[in-house]
């Protein structure tokens, strides 16, 4: 707008050009509401039920046992999907194991070209993969358009470009692939979590049992048809949907020679204890409290952004959610006043539209569990904060939640959420940082924000944590590993140490797994 038409000047000034006579300029009004903007879900085709995905075509479940995934936004019915049982799961490894030969002796760079495939098979279908996730996930559709799929592409650019080049990743060693991999995913980057794991497996040349979760099959079902496409050989992917009994099935397998696992903590351990019993190794990404550390000296206004971003990205359905915010008490008031500020502009409800930045909470169960954990943190004496919003009457919601007046001992601050809720704690000095931010027995990440060059790698080196942000929250790559410590898992996903998983020294002699998949083994 030109300087003439402006109203805001001092009081019997007039517009340049214009006498003391004339009426003044006005500014126009405004409607700054936004207006709905929708992604069409023409673009994704969703089947009444799904089968299984064994040997590279369609199985019914041994026992005709099916189960339905819901959109979280309405709470309608979705689509039916078989639940596998033990003997799918028996089928879907015999299947892999047979398999597991031919895609090993395949030379790495014939390997890496299905691989390079997938992935741009995947670009070329981003829009569909984005709203079929939206939709059976929750989260708004400009993470799954902008962030999710993009990177699932990356995974697997990155890990084709290694497929050839291993005796490179893993210099003066020998290494051959495990064999048969199982894989459990979650429920809250389905198809993301999917390439994480399917992507360094099969560069590396093992074959795959990947079992979604319940509540959100459908884009894992639907990369089928991608591999499908691609030619990939029929066994070395299987995809068997299910429960927990599902994935209990898989874990007890004897002809499953690895284990990778992102999930619960509880779950992890069942898990881990079932490998430690037969001698295999496992993956194990789960749960996470991580500490959002903000300095004085912090560009507050770019704190606040990655604050938001750090919690309030897909729900805070985040096992790395900065769920804890550690604010230096001399700008505590400040952060907190621009924080409440940033809060009450975001925007909550279908997860279809550009404009949502918060979407649909996954499952009733979930939203039970957010709820419960911010009653309890009340109950401890915690002072509760929600902007004035509107939520959608269908589906599950929880409105941006944060919680001032917190302890180091409430369940708020120690209990995993995953839910778009903050709990708030000050300290003084960098050293109650640090004891603060490790008083939690998860150890997955952080977030530092400091001017101070030295400051961040004084605090790098004494937080446990797998993953430290610098003045940045929640930044993914294909090429840098990501895990935790103590209760946030062991292993690596991603980079160098991610790929490392799925190889092992060569062992002279017969290879165990080559017996037949029922086979009892040493």
């Amino acid at each position: 707008m030109a300087d003439n038409d402006r109203t805001d000047r001092p009081a019997g000034a007039s517009p340049a050009g214009a006498s003391p006579a004339d009426p003044p300029v006005r500014r126009p009004s405004f409607d700054l509401d936004y207006a709905p903007a929708p992604e069409s879900t023409a673009v994704v085709s969703i089947r009444d039920t799904y089968d299984l995905w064994i040997d590279g075509a369609w199985v019914e479940p041994a026992d005709g046992t099916r189960a339905v995934t819901v959109n979280p936004a309405t709470g309608e019915p979705l689509a039916e999907y078989a639940r596998a049982g033990a003997a799918d799961v028996d089928r879907a490894v015999a299947a892999a194991r047979a398999a597991a030969a031919d895609w090993a002796g395949l030379p790495g760079r014939d390997r890496a070209r299905y691989l390079y495939r997938i992935a741009r098979q995947i670009q070329e279908r981003a829009r569909e993969f984005a709203v079929l996730e939206s939709l059976d996930g929750g989260k708004p559709i400009r993470e799954s358009r902008d962030i999710d799929i993009p990177l699932v592409a990356a995974h697997f650019f990155h890990h084709a470009g290694w497929a050839d080049k291993l005796e490179y990743a893993f210099p003066h060693r020998r290494v051959e692939p495990h064999g048969v991999v199982g894989q459990i995913i979650p429920w809250n980057f389905p198809l993301l979590m999917a390439a994480w794991k399917l992507a360094p497996a099969l560069a590396c040349g093992n074959t795959v049992v990947l079992k979604p979760a319940e509540t959100t099959p459908l884009t894992a079902l639907l990369l089928t048809e991608v591999l499908d496409d691609v030619g990939l050989p029929p066994g070395v992917v299987n995809i068997v949907t299910g429960d927990g009994s599902t994935g209990a099935a898989l874990v007890a397998h004897r002809g499953i020679d690895k284990l990778a696992f992102t999930g619960s903590t509880e779950v992890g351990k069942s898990i881990q204890a079932a490998a430690q019993s037969r001698g295999i190794p496992v993956t194990l990404e789960l749960g996470g409290k991580a500490a959002h550390v903000i300095f004085d000296d912090a560009a507050l206004d770019q704190a606040v952004e990655g604050i938001v971003d750090g919690i309030f990205f897909n729900q805070g359905h985040v096992c790395c959610a900065g769920s804890r915010l550690l604010v230096q008490e001399t700008v505590a008031d400040v952060v907190l006043d621009k924080l409440r500020r940033r809060i009450a502009t975001l925007r909550i409800g279908d997860p279809l539209d550009k404009n949502t930045d918060v979407g649909a909470i996954n499952s009733a169960e979930q939203l039970a569990r957010i709820t419960e954990l911010v009653a309890a943190g009340e109950a401890d004496g915690g002072e509760v904060w929600q902007p004035p919003c509107r939520l959608p009457e269908r589906g599950w919601w929880f409105p941006p939640t944060v919680i001032t007046g917190v302890s180091n001992t409430d369940r708020v601050a120690r209990e995993e959420i995953f839910g778009p809720v903050v709990s708030v704690l000050t300290f003084r000095t960098p050293d109650e940082a640090v004891a603060k931010a490790n008083d939690t027995p998860y150890g997955l990440s952080a977030g530092v924000w400091t001017e101070k060059g030295s400051r961040i790698f004084w605090m790098a080196e004494r937080l446990r944590a797998g993953v430290v942000w610098a003045n940045t929250y929640n930044k993914f790559d294909p090429t840098s590993p990501f895990g935790g410590f103590k209760e946030s898992g062991f292993g690596r996903e991603g980079g160098l140490q991610g790929l490392g998983a799925y190889v092992r020294p060569v062992r002279p002699g017969p290879r165990p797994e080559d017996a037949p998949a029922g086979a009892s083994r040493a």
